[in-house]
């Protein structure tokens, strides 16, 4: 008979956080419905019904930017940025083989035995720059997230590639460095457009940090009552994420309380911006409060890029911008202050924000 878990709320947290098993090991264990730990209370959970269709054409050919159509691209970059906060790219420079290529390397990485997934959880893993681990901060967290994952913090190629899972090193190294050069076309589009001078240094401060996911939302049996993911924004400056064909990203439209669902795109790459470029920005651009859905179909993978401001960097509104407005909407921040912050709550829309507000 397949343990239930709800009798004992610490057999569960041992078996799923302390000991490696993840949301993976408790599908395996036979389970039939959700255990009580991870049900949403009902605000929180994602009703397909009440899900709005995307407002517009989101999807950017990102080719056209080194082409005759430069404005009209970079303005639907910015226009994306300044209202949903979401868009999609394709042409963007990213091998179409290298994207199949990591959603397998997800897979085979997540289906290895519990204990080798184990070695790398916090504490043990042979680096601090891996980890692996499930939902966002289990500790902290009411109802937890049915997701497991493994996060890689780059610093050198080198070290990715003696530390890195052997599953994914080489494929995840690769999207890094494949994805550079989108990233500080995109960045420096969007703050050409708020009429900004800013030096390659200071791009690459504002990008240097580089954490590369690999996130895997086993089969639910009752999707209705949990998230993947719940509602958050991305503290970094802009993440990429790839999705794979099953779907389930949802983000929030605008100060109201419709979502729209981000759908795959076969090539394609999601773009969100993070609150680093709202601040930045002094609230011009938004950063995009987002979650993910569960289904009881098949297993879900995704892995994301999360570019950030290298620890030491000092986060503030652009001084011209705040010229310009009269006004700083948020205080400069040491970033490793704003990462400390945080990681040290449980998802709560762009609750994050406040820790910057003046």
């Amino acid at each position: 008979m397949a343990p239930t878990f709800n009798q004992d709320a610490d057999s569960l947290f041992n078996f799923v956080v302390k000991d490696g098993n993840g949301v993976k090991g408790l599908v395996e264990s036979g389970l039939t419905e959700v255990p009580t730990r991870y049900i949403q209370p009902p605000h929180q959970r994602i009703n397909k019904q009440h899900v709005a269709q995307s407002p517009e054409n989101i999807t950017i050919d990102l080719s056209e930017l080194d082409g005759p159509n430069h404005n009209q691209v970079a303005k639907a970059i910015s226009h994306a940025a300044e209202t949903l906060g979401f868009f999609q790219v394709v042409n963007h420079g990213v091998p179409l083989e290298l994207l199949e290529s990591l959603k397998a390397a997800a897979h085979c990485f997540f289906a290895q035995p519990p204990e080798k997934k184990a070695a790398y959880l916090k504490g043990v893993s042979p680096s601090p720059m891996v980890k692996y681990g499930t939902s966002f901060v289990p500790e902290k967290e009411d109802a937890l997230e049915w997701k497991d994952y493994v996060s890689m913090t780059y610093t050198n190629d080198a070290d990715a590639l003696q530390f890195w899972p052997n599953e994914c090193k080489e494929v995840a190294l690769e999207y890094i460095k494949t994805s550079t050069e989108m990233v500080r076309k995109l960045l420096k589009t969007l703050v050409g457009n708020l009429g900004v001078e800013v030096d390659s240094s200071r791009l690459d401060e504002l990008t240097g940090l580089r954490m590369v996911n690999m996130n895997f939302y086993p089969t639910c049996p009752n999707p209705d009552l949990t998230v993947g993911v719940g509602r958050h924004s991305d503290m970094g400056t802009l993440t990429v994420l790839l999705q794979d064909g099953i779907g389930g990203l949802y983000v929030k439209k605008d100060e109201s309380e419709e979502w729209v669902e981000i759908p795959p795109i076969h090539g394609a790459l999601v773009i969100n911006i993070g609150d680093t470029l709202q601040i930045l920005s002094n609230g011009r651009y938004k950063s995009a409060e987002h979650r993910v859905r569960t289904t009881n179909t098949e297993s879900r993978v995704s892995v994301p890029i999360f570019n950030a401001p290298l620890p030491s960097v000092k986060v503030g509104p652009l001084a011209e911008l705040v010229a310009r407005d009269g006004v700083a909407r948020y205080r400069e921040v040491i970033f490793q202050e704003y990462m400390n912050n945080f990681f040290a709550k449980s998802h709560d829309g762009k609750k994050s924000l406040d820790f910057a507000s003046t």
